[in-house]
């Protein structure tokens, strides 16, 4: 058992050796052995390729307007491990995490003896979250946020009151397939019978999949662009407003803190969640939903860490989220001169985020990581075609060395892996204390 609460993350961590192991078996063997905690909670369940996390804090913080204490599942994390277990934005403590810790530590390691074996890292840690909102710190809601996929990802196991789906992309296609089809189809796993769904899916081939898998389950669909709608869209200084509407009501000057058109689009998800929640949280009322999109924000989101000089972290880790980022960098910096600094997990397709990057740097920096399946530096500089690109193994000398050089009108955006952005956070906050 664990004395310290080092020695229970450095348990729940070795558990990475494991991999990926898609199924619920491990799971249910799990809740069956802490008492079924998933049957006692309140939750809604969010998936999706990009947008997951900004959705959550934006549900989160609509929801704690109303006065609800909210607990949130998350991942990975930006600033410390504790992040993927919070009640009200807040991590729970060391402690509480030994002490779960300890609580799950004998049924893995019988588990381990089985013939279907022990649970990953990311089980242990769900199944963590599950038993500490049941029985140690109960809360109205729980917003769980679905690990890779849905139909076989650990966290499916809930009974949500309600399902988001946001975007999809082509991202874990070796895990989840190479079509939109194929992904939308995992993603729909999340849907339950009789359980509304809102999702802001774009594709038709994938807003197909939803939409049957949806009526085999008798679930009610709301589809962004059909049910409700963004108008009146305009970047302001520090945030975006737009209209929300739908059949039923208008909700003119919304704003947000968040940037990007895509955070309008996610903002809109936990709007319509918000309103479908009434009925089971009746004192949700318009300006609490307001309040709530403006306090919202979420690290590592196109967050200015810095004004003089002029910084940015966005964790664009796909090609979709690359896209956002690049747009959003040219609408609201379109005359200043760009350095992009970026890292990447190798099991992901770089090659059309480089593309993107290399487009509108004025020069580019590849840098590595410390982590199991961080890419080498040099396996991304060779994928960029830009006439002023680099790559440097050490990403804070890396990142020292341009801070240096920017001058006035440039700036510089770090991006790619939230692995690697967390390190870059916790670096960043240590050197400006």
């Amino acid at each position: 058992m664990f004395q310290t609460y080092e020695e229970a993350l450095n348990w729940i961590h070795s558990r990475l050796r494991l991999g990926i192991k898609p199924g619920l078996t491990r799971m249910n063997m799990m809740m069956e052995k802490l008492n079924f905690p998933e049957k006692l909670i309140k939750t809604v369940h969010i998936g999706g390729t990009n947008g997951k996390g900004s959705t959550v804090t934006y549900l989160r913080c609509i929801l704690e307007s109303a006065g609800l204490n909210v607990g949130t599942f998350t991942s990975p994390y930006i600033e410390q491990f504790n992040e993927r277990i919070s009640v009200n934005g807040i991590p729970i403590s060391d402690t509480e995490i030994k002490d779960l810790a300890n609580k799950l530590y004998p049924i893995v390691e019988e588990m381990d003896q089985t013939e279907m074996g022990g649970p990953t890292e990311f089980e242990i840690i769900t199944a963590m979250s599950l038993y500490y909102f049941a029985y140690v710190n109960k809360v109205d809601l729980v917003i769980y946020e679905v690990g890779l996929g849905g139909r076989f990802d650990s966290t499916n196991i809930i009974s949500p009151l309600l399902s988001i789906i946001t975007s999809i992309g082509l991202d874990h296609t070796a895990i989840l397939g190479n079509t939109y089809a194929e992904i939308a189809f995992e993603k729909a796993g999340i849907i339950k019978k009789d359980t509304p769904v809102i999702t802001g899916v774009k594709q038709r081939e994938a807003e197909e999949v939803i939409l049957k898998k949806a009526a085999e389950e008798n679930a009610a669909v709301y589809l962004l662009s059909k049910h409700f709608m963004i108008e009146n869209h305009q970047s302001i200084l520090k945030g975006e407003s737009f209209t929300f509407k739908t059949a039923a009501e208008k909700k003119e000057d919304m704003h947000i803190s968040m940037m990007g058109v895509h955070q309008t689009e996610n903002a809109s998800l936990a709007i319509m969640a918000a309103i479908l929640l009434k009925k089971e949280y009746p004192q949700l009322k318009e300006e609490m939903i307001r309040t709530g999109l403006v306090q919202a924000k979420w690290p590592g989101r196109f967050e200015i860490i810095a004004e003089n000089p002029l910084i940015v972290l966005d964790g664009a880790h796909n090609e979709e989220g690359v896209q956002a980022l690049t747009e959003e960098l040219t609408k609201r910096f379109s005359t200043r001169k760009k350095t992009v600094l970026f890292a990447a997990l190798s099991d992901k397709k770089t090659d059309k985020m480089i593309q993107k990057l290399d487009h509108i740097a004025n020069k580019i920096v590849f840098v590595s990581f410390d982590y199991p399946r961080a890419a080498s530096c040099y396996d991304l500089y060779k994928e960029s075609t830009h006439p002023s690109k680099s790559y440097k193994e050490d990403w804070m000398k890396a990142i020292e060395e341009q801070v240096e050089m920017i001058k006035e009108e440039e700036m510089l955006v770090i991006t790619g892996s939230l692995y690697f952005l967390s390190e870059v956070k916790a670096y960043w906050k240590q050197k400006n204390k």
